[in-house]
């Protein structure tokens, strides 16, 4: 009979050791019993050009591409109109009651544009700061989002330079606003992911009642349509009702910006804040912060946020 060669010797003496070393305890000094497995962590891939990815709990960073990088945010700016708004209730220096005229002007300018979201706005109507700010974050209202505006401040301009003031004590160090619509200003509003997860994590810390109370639902009503019927629109948030936990924040879209979301969810006492932006299409958009938020709930990466073994994964 030929005896085994060396190569298949060797080779039965690394399996068997294989064997033993995975049916064996592993032990060191001052420890009984096996060594916890390591976490691994499956990268994110993606063609976006602008992600990012935050556990708000632990603070680490989970996923960072482009975070840097100053973009037009298109309606995503309403996040910042939203928060000097809730600010000014929270301190008892604006009224959800108060009742606001919506002008000639303003009705005029967005009546004509073609292709901006509304809450259609009449000329002459009178409207509750509450139905504002319902309208301008469940439907991206840009009529509610200049109303607004001269409501609290007499002006567009004036109420932007208060938004820019409580960006720069924010420390959001890489944005600019210039209207408070988020609406195509020739490159004056730019903003980063950064300072967009940034400003998101605040408004949820800071007004997390109004938070609850305006980012989450599902339609708004108002107004009459040509023929009578009410105007009921869906909430703009593509992951809303979709991806359990899901509670806000804003979309955003124009030719130069694609397709952008400013997005949070929250599962098992655990809350994300994401972006996304510089997509193709609304479908694309839903998809991949979908695809995000699920990688970022993902066991292995709740491990990784709890224990901070690693703060960003590499892009692919």
């Amino acid at each position: 009979m030929n005896k085994p060669s060396l190569s298949l010797r060797t080779g039965a003496i690394l399996l068997s050791g294989v064997a033993l070393a995975l049916s064996s305890p592993a032990t060191s000094a001052g420890e009984v019993g096996p060594k916890s497995a390591p976490v691994i962590r499956a990268p994110y891939e993606t063609d976006a050009p602008i992600v990012m990815l935050k556990d708000l709990d632990s603070g680490r960073i989970l996923f960072s591409r482009g975070a840097e990088k100053r973009f037009a945010p298109a309606s995503m700016a309403k996040v910042m109109t939203a928060y000097v708004i809730l600010d000014l209730i929270e301190k008892g220096k604006l009224s959800r009651d108060k009742l606001i005229t919506v002008e000639d002007a303003t009705w005029k300018k967005w009546s004509a544009r073609r292709g901006g979201s509304t809450m259609f706005l009449r000329a002459g109507e009178k409207v509750s700061v509450d139905d504002l700010v319902k309208g301008l974050i469940t439907v991206s209202g840009n009529d509610a989002a200049s109303v607004l505006a001269v409501g609290i401040d007499g002006s567009e301009d004036a109420f932007v330079k208060r938004m820019n003031a409580v960006a720069a004590e924010m420390g959001m160090t890489s944005s600019r606003f210039g209207t408070a619509s988020g609406w195509p200003d020739g490159g004056i509003t730019k903003v980063s992911a950064g300072d967009l997860v940034l400003l998101a994590s605040r408004l949820i810390r800071d007004h997390p009642d109004a938070y609850a109370r305006y980012f989450s639902m599902p339609k708004f009503q108002h107004g009459i349509s040509p023929d009578g019927q009410p105007i009921i629109q869906a909430n703009r948030n593509p992951i809303l009702g979709r991806f359990a936990g899901a509670d806000g924040l804003k979309t955003g879209h124009t030719s130069e910006a694609g397709y952008c979301f400013l997005g949070s969810a929250k599962r098992d006492g655990r809350r994300l804040v994401m972006v996304v932006a510089g997509l193709s299409s609304a479908k694309a958009r839903r998809d991949e912060a979908e695809r995000l938020m699920n990688w970022g709930f993902a066991p292995t990466n709740t491990s990784v946020a709890a224990k901070g073994r690693t703060s960003t994964a590499a892009a692919r």
